[in-house]
């Protein structure tokens, strides 16, 4: 018998070693996902624990530490590059203001990553490159990751969760069911922005604007109000539901009524305008970068000023108080005197935010 030679008729392509979009192999996780990992994510990511290359970063833990703080969130934002930020920017920070808000110092953040087939190589750098730039300005590093591949079609460019750790180092611990009767509620700046440039990014509206997204990291006023404000009992982002949300979890979580004065709440002109055209109201617009502070009225002056002299706080004003200690509604004292019931935003205003 004549042995067959399988080899006749065939050739072995040259393997491709450029892409510029990712495509099914890079989620393999074999030497093409390791050239990913190599390329493009180790370009941007880089530290001690990612270096170790193992299935879990071997971390060391501060003695100075008390408790340890963890959180973690996904982010679906669309679209994915809006004015002030993108997905990348709005992972980091927004993780990293979760744990400020527990009290904890940010230490380190995982980050993992769901990307659809045929998303850009050159979009997933710009992202990487923003995570690089706001973990660096929030002092966090990221130490562990994850890349999945889903087919096209089934994702929308790219997902990205992210979860964080940070040390509890001293007594300086806010939470939200510590509001106390008499408390000043302090706003660190003006709210409504990263909900209006998301929507406006999104070319829907048949008009442009110039609101950028207030997406930040916030650990220099909560590092300011650790000095002038050592007492502080609440911090809280507002981000999804927005400010009148955010009054009404922590009213019911502390037992405490809340009253708002409607003339004092920073709001730019251009996002309290696009949110009348658009029927909107900005106290249940998303943000990203700011802080609900509920301190002593002892301390209030102090904190004020401290959080004005802060990056991203020069708009911070006293929007209102702690009333009496009942289970009650947020009320907000309008324009006109009257006073109007705040509720918690029923349902989705606008989808896919952050």
């Amino acid at each position: 018998m004549t042995g067959l030679n399988i080899s006749e008729g065939f050739t072995c392509p040259a393997p491709i070693q450029a892409y510029d979009r990712i495509v099914s192999g890079h989620g393999s996780g074999g030497k093409m996902t390791a050239d990913l990992i190599e390329k493009t994510f180790r370009k941007y990511l880089e530290s001690d624990g990612l270096a170790q290359g193992n299935d879990a970063a071997n971390l060391p833990i501060s003695r100075q530490a008390k408790r340890i703080a963890v959180t973690t969130d996904s982010h679906i934002v669309s679209p994915l590059f809006f004015p002030g930020g993108d997905i990348g920017a709005l992972s980091v920070c927004g993780t990293v203001n979760d744990l400020l808000t527990s009290g904890a110092v940010p230490q380190w953040l995982t980050a993992g990553f769901i990307l659809e087939e045929g998303f850009p190589l050159s979009d997933l750098e710009k992202i990487l490159a923003s995570m690089r730039e706001r973990s660096e300005e929030a002092g966090i590093r990221i130490v562990a990751g994850d890349t999945k591949v889903v087919e096209h079609g089934k994702g929308d460019g790219i997902f990205i969760n992210t979860s964080g750790v940070g040390w509890i180092v001293d007594d300086f611990q806010p939470g939200g069911e510590k509001a106390q009767t008499g408390d000043t509620i302090i706003l660190s700046g003006t709210i409504g922005d990263h909900g209006m440039a998301v929507l406006c990014a999104r070319g829907e509206m048949g008009f442009e604007s110039d609101i950028r997204s207030d997406v930040a990291p916030l650990n220099e006023i909560v590092n300011s109000l650790r000095r002038a404000a050592p007492h502080t009992h609440v911090l809280r982002d507002p981000t999804r539901g927005g400010l009148s949300t955010t009054l009404n979890e922590i009213a019911v979580q502390s037992h405490v009524s809340v009253e708002i004065d409607e003339t004092a709440v920073p709001i730019r002109p251009e996002v309290r305008s696009i949110c009348d055209l658009l029927g909107f109201d900005p106290l249940y617009v998303a943000n990203e970068g700011k802080l609900v502070i509920f301190v002593p009225e002892v301390e209030a002056q102090d904190a004020l000023t401290a959080i004005r002299a802060s990056r991203y706080g020069e708009n911070a004003a006293v929007i209102g108080r702690v009333i009496h200690g009942d289970r009650s509604p947020v009320t907000l004292r309008t324009a006109f005197g009257t006073g109007r019931i705040l509720e918690s935003l029923p349902g989705e205003m606008l989808p896919r935010i952050c």
